[in-house]
Parts: C-alpha cells; structure tokens; sequence
C-alpha cells in the first residue's frame, strides 16, 4: 500500500496537490458506482447544501446530490474502501505527522451540466479538515466529457496563481490541503461520479 500512498504525499509536498491513478480497480470502480445508482435509486440522496450544516441548496453555486457513507450500514465495497482510507491516513499520520484522527466520505453525483464554483473546503468557524480527497467512480471517461476538477494552485512569491485541471478518470484518487487550495468542478455532458470527503482532527 504505501507504493499507492507515496505519490499522493510527494505530490501534495511538491506541488500542493497529489494523486494517484491506481486506488481504486476497475472492478472495484464499478461496485462502488453501481451501488451508488442503487442508494440513488432508492430515494436515499438529496441535493448538497453549502456552509457548514450544508442545509442552503444554492444550485447556482453547486448541483451535486450526496450521501453521507455511514460505516454502520456500509455494504463490502463501501467497507473495503473505508478501509484503505483508514490505512492512508495512518500512512499521511507516519510519514507527514499531521495528528489525522477521523475522516468523513460522501457519494457524489453531478448530473449533466452541473458544477461546483470555486470554494475553499475548510470553514471559518471549523478548521479540522485538514486534506481533502476526492475518488472517481467514472467509467470510460473521456476529455471531452468534461467534468474536470480544477485547482488554483497560489505561487506567494509572484503573488499569482496556476490553474491545474484534473479529469474524474474512474479510480484516480486526488487530494490536497482544504485550507490551502481553492478549486472548482467544471460541467460535464454525462454524470460525474465520486467518492469525495476529508481527513480530520480533532480541533
């Protein structure tokens, strides 16, 4: 495992952000995203809000449906990938002794020409997300799908900026520091699907 995890880590080091195109396979990709259409067919997920509760539905300002992955009713795909997060946040607590206690992870699905604008993913008022993760569960995906994940990654020194796309390629894993990187999820012409969420403290 830590051969999958050590990218991730380099690349947030080097370049604010890393990535992995290999966390989950295609097998798994595919159970995960079939078992997120069954939980969505069933009525059991519901538009995002935003702000700290999420209760706002904003559509003009993101246009993803949710749902929370509750480990108590977890099916094995969902247990399995819980799980490997788990080792890589003993592996992030190992090598980058950030004090990771606790991690919290949602479906998401963007329909056909959905977005999310630019935002930051740690609040004012909660500063215990530390590093945010986002899986793909995307099949087949092809660059003019769109559906892109943009980074705006700050260069202090010029006082500018450097935007980084990202396409939502089925089992490519991304993460990068909440506090730090804004970003944004761009429209795409098919439904987009992840598994996104973050790595916590306790304070």
């Amino acid at each position: 495992m830590n051969d999958l995890f050590e990218p991730i880590i380099d690349g947030i080091l080097n370049e604010g952000y890393g990535l992995t195109d290999n966390f989950l396979t295609a097998d798994e990709v595919t159970a995960l995203a079939s078992r997120l259409r069954q939980r969505r067919e069933a009525g059991q997920f519901k538009a995002a809000g935003i702000g700290n509760q999420q209760v706002k539905v904003e559509q003009a300002i993101r246009g993803d449906e949710i749902l929370w992955l509750d480990e108590g009713n977890a099916t094995a795909e969902e247990t399995a990938f819980l799980q490997r997060i788990g080792s890589f946040v003993d592996y992030v607590n190992q090598t980058c002794y950030l004090g990771l206690r606790d991690y919290e992870f949602h479906y998401a699905l963007y329909p056909p020409g959905t977005f999310y604008k630019r935002h930051l993913d740690q609040f004012r008022s909660d500063s215990r997300r530390k590093l945010s993760v986002i899986c793909y569960l995307n099949s087949d995906w092809k660059e003019a799908d769109g559906g892109q994940l943009a980074l705006y990654l700050p260069d202090a020194e010029n006082n500018t900026e450097r935007q980084v796309t990202i396409s939502p390629i089925g089992g490519r894993l991304v993460c990068f520091e909440s506090a730090r990187l804004e970003h944004e999820v761009l429209p795409a012409t098919r439904e987009r699907l992840s598994v996104t969420g973050w790595l916590k403290t306790n304070y």
